[in-house]
């Protein structure tokens, strides 16, 4: 599996972005007073889901696994996050920066496919 910088730093930033669209759509999706908590604890648990759960020894993160998971949960994981943040920005009246992000997203995956194979092939150890 290659690291391209590149697509580390897509990767970067589409985490970011999922992590952030859970703190818009709590923003936009609620009233007072729930919005004030929900903008800061949703980009919050997401960050705790994606951070928490990885594979042993993955060269695109530190190594260390918290939790260790083989690669088709993480890659569920990823998706949920990910993909969620996009569901969430359409769900909080966003629809034009939803499309955007999903697009981005699925040309980022379709340009990592070295390392979906990867986490798809089971040789990883939980």
């Amino acid at each position: 599996m290659s690291l391209n910088p590149a697509l580390l730093a897509v990767r970067l930033l589409l985490e970011l972005t999922a992590i952030a669209s859970f703190g818009v759509y709590g923003w936009r999706a609620f009233d007072s007073p729930w919005r004030f908590i929900l903008v800061v604890l949703l980009p919050i648990a997401a960050a705790v889901l994606w951070g928490t759960f990885a594979v042993p020894g993955d060269p695109s993160r530190s190594g260390a696994a918290p939790v260790a998971v083989v690669g088709p949960v993480r890659l569920a994981v990823e998706f949920a996050v990910l993909f969620g943040g996009v569901a969430l920005l359409w769900a909080a009246g966003l629809p034009r920066w939803a499309l955007v992000s999903a697009t981005v997203l699925v040309v980022y995956h379709l340009l990592a496919y070295d390392r979906i194979t990867w986490l798809l092939s089971g040789k990883q150890s939980a």
